[in-house]
C-alpha cells in the first residue's frame, strides 16, 4: 500500500557544514494553505500522521520534518549545534523550499520553541501558531526529567522491549490504546545489524542539552511577547514543563493566546486523539 505522503529532503547549512533534513509532505503542493508540524525533543515527523490526514481533508498541504539528528535526517558533526538556533535556520530553509509566503505552525515542545523563535521575528512567515505544551518558561524540574533519559536507552532486543521503554519514558503522554503505543514506538526505533533495535536519534543530542541544563527555570518571555500572530496554547493538565500560571500569563500578554487545557495528560498531548485534533483543526480554520 502506498504511503499517504511524499518523502523528501532539503539541504541545510550550519557552521559545521551541510546536512540534509528529511520531511514528509501531505496533500497538494498547489494548496493555498500550508501547515508545518514540528515534533518534540526525541520524537519524529510521524507523530503528526493523524493530524496531517485531518488537515489535508480541509485543503491543507502539511509538511512534517524530522529535526536534524532525528528520524531520517542527517546527524550533525558538532553535537553543540543541536540547539534551537540551528533548528530555526533549518526550518527557514525548509519554508523557502516550499515556495510559500506564509505557513501555519504546530509545534510540540521543542517544535513549539522553534516556532516561537520564528514567530517572534520581524516579517515572520508564521501567520497562525499552535504551541503544544510549551511556552516562555521551561521548568527546571521538567528539563531534569528529560535529561534523565535523552541519549540513553537500555538494550532493546525486540519491538516489545522498545515499547516498554517508550511507555515508561512517555507515561506523561496520558492514556493510549495498545495500538497507539505501538504506533508511538514503531516510528522512533531503527534496526541494528543483529536485529536488535535502537532509538532513531543521535544520542549526541544530549550533549548540549545536558551542558546547558539549568538549575533554574529558563525564561523566554522576550520571544513570546514579540509574537503578533493568532496563537493557541495546548496545556496538558498535569504538565511539568508548562505550568498553569505560565499558561495563564500567555493568555494576557504577547499574542494573548487562546489556552486550552487537556485533562488527564501531562507533557505532552500527542495529537493522536480526536478531541485534541479537533481543537487544533478548529483553531487553524478560524477566519
Amino acid at each position: 500500500m502506498s504511503e499517504p505522503f511524499r518523502r523528501r529532503k532539503v539541504q541545510c547549512a550550519s557552521a559545521g557544514g551541510l546536512h540534509r533534513v528529511a520531511y514528509l509532505e501531505w496533500g497538494e503542493r498547489e494548496s493555498s494553505k500550508t501547515l508545518v508540524c514540528v515534533h518534540g525533543l526525541t520524537r519524529c515527523a510521524r507523530d503528526f500522521d493523524r493530524l496531517a490526514a485531518e488537515m489535508v481533508r480541509h485543503g491543507y498541504r502539511v509538511v512534517c520534518p524530522d529535526v536534524a539528528g532525528r528520524g531520517d535526517s542527517d546527524w550533525l558533526e558538532n553535537p553543540m549545534e543541536y540547539a534551537v538556533p540551528t533548528y530555526v535556520y533549518d526550518m527557514v530553509t525548509l519554508i523557502a523550499r516550499l515556495d510559500v509566503e506564509s505557513v501555519h505552525w504546530v509545534g510540540t515542545s521543542l517544535g513549539g520553541l522553534v516556532g516561537m523563535s520564528i514567530a517572534a521575528m520581524r516579517g515572520s512567515p508564521i501567520t497562525r501558531l499552535v504551541l503544544n505544551d510549551v511556552g516562555p518558561v521551561l521548568t527546571a524540574v521538567s528539563l531534569e526529567r528529560l535529561s534523565s533519559y535523552v541519549g540513553k536507552w537500555p538494550p532493546l532486543p525486540n519491538i516489545e522491549a522498545a515499547e516498554l521503554f517508550v511507555r515508561s519514558t512517555s507515561a506523561s503522554f496520558g492514556p493510549h490504546t495498545d495500538a497507539e503505543w505501538r504506533f508511538l514506538t514503531e516510528h522512533v526505533v531503527r534496526k541494528n545489524a543483529d536485529g536488535s533495535l535502537r532509538m532513531h536519534y543521535d544520542p549526541a543530542i544530549a550533549v548540549p542539552f545536558n551542558a546547558e541544563l539549568s538549575r533554574k527555570d529558563v525564561e523566554l518571555w522576550s520571544f513570546y511577547d514579540a509574537i503578533r500572530c493568532p496563537t493557541l496554547v495546548l496545556r496538558g493538565e498535569q504538565s511539568d514543563l508548562l505550568r498553569r500560571d505560565t499558561a495563564e500569563q500567555m493568555a494576557v500578554r504577547g499574542p494573548r493566546a487562546k489556552v486550552v487545557e487537556i485533562a488527564g495528560v501531562g507533557h505532552a498531548p500527542t495529537l493522536l486523539h480526536d478531541d485534541q485534533i479537533a481543537i487544533v483543526r478548529d483553531f487553524l480554520l478560524e477566519q
